[in-house]
């Protein structure tokens, strides 16, 4: 099996990136047989490279089981990184443990895709904002109910329901109070996990809304990685878009130019199976044959090459670099153009 070559880092255009990730990498192990010493491993996160800027949000789609999910809870540090860096302020949160890493827990936080789990069913709402308050200090010198009322009001929740539990919410304001509760340590990013993934669309529209206008009032100081598999949910609200499959990155750049001028032939069949709003247009559903290879066993040269409709020889051997095909646009095929 052709060794895998590491990406090449595509790096924002803004001056400094609140997020920078270097050839991380997630395996875990599985064992076939009980008792065999032989043990292989799942490659969920296989050597991916980023940055996100600050005040940015970085989309990032792909199908079900590309690795989506472990890199955001990675990156948080709720999953152990097998190797690569994760720098946060150009500290490497990746080495932190115990005290040193709950410190830092206060830069970054998550807001989680189910809000019906990640709440605590035997908390209130204030115990739930407020725990976070008290983990770091915050409200060392009072203030606690004003600043859990504060934070209701802007996720536009009336603040008296402070003292009821969750089974009392519409899955939306659950996910308001998961907000709220991401809010509340005051972080510099934010990894959304699918957070509108359950909820029904008006209820989606709602929380897309209410993120940018979040970031919008925390004036740039706020970045997100929005995690996500519907394409044009993450064109709406990401500044760049990047595209994950097998656990690699295969392609990245400006929103717009990723859904209107892709130049990986996998972002090419996402994009042709996303809905069309006018039933008079026309749009040539690109079919993958073939199911996603195993992460255990992932295929030599290009993980994609087994599905992708423009394979050559070229592909089944040698591992495609990210490479720069134009501006801020980067891709991980041997014939993008």
């Amino acid at each position: 099996m052709t060794t895998a070559a590491p990406q090449t880092t595509a790096r924002p255009q803004s001056a400094g990136a609140t997020l920078s990730v270097r050839n991380l990498k997630v395996h875990f192990p599985v064992r076939r047989r009980m008792f065999s010493r032989t043990r292989e491993f799942v490659n969920a996160v296989d050597g991916v490279s980023f940055d996100v800027g600050r005040g940015e949000t970085l989309g990032l789609v792909g199908e079900s089981g590309c690795g989506k999910t472990t890199l955001g809870r990675a990156i948080v540090k709720l999953i152990q990184p097998t190797s690569g860096e994760i720098l946060l302020d150009g500290q490497n949160i990746a080495e932190l443990q115990g005290v040193e890493l709950r410190k830092k827990r206060r830069k970054f936080q998550m807001i989680f895709q189910d809000p019906y789990n990640s709440l605590d069913p035997r908390m209130t709402v204030s115990e739930i904002i407020g725990e976070a308050l008290d983990i770091h200090g915050l409200a060392a010198n009072g203030g606690r109910t004003q600043r859990i009322e504060e934070l209701l009001n802007t996720v536009g929740l009336d603040p008296i329901y402070a003292q009821r539990y969750p089974h009392e919410f519409s899955g939306g304001q659950r996910q308001r109070i998961g907000i709220a509760r991401a809010l509340a340590v005051e972080p510099e990013l934010i990894v959304c996990d699918e957070p509108v993934s359950a909820l029904d669309v008006s209820v989606q529209a709602q929380i897309i809304n209410l993120l940018q206008d979040l970031q919008s009032r925390a004036g740039g100081k706020v970045s997100y990685l929005f995690i996500a598999h519907d394409l044009a949910v993450v064109e709406h609200i990401s500044q760049r878009i990047m595209v994950m499959y097998l656990g690699r990155i295969v392609e990245i750049g400006p929103a717009k130019s990723v859904v209107r001028t892709p130049k990986h032939p996998y972002t090419e069949a996402l994009i042709s199976a996303v809905p069309v709003v006018d039933p008079d247009a026309k749009r040539s559903r690109i079919m993958l044959p073939g199911e996603i290879p195993s992460p255990i066993n992932p295929p030599s040269g290009c993980p994609f090459h087994t599905r992708c409709p423009i394979a050559q020889t070229q592909c089944q051997t040698e591992v495609p670099e990210l490479r720069q095909i134009s501006e801020r646009h980067w891709a991980a095929c041997h014939f993008a153009k």
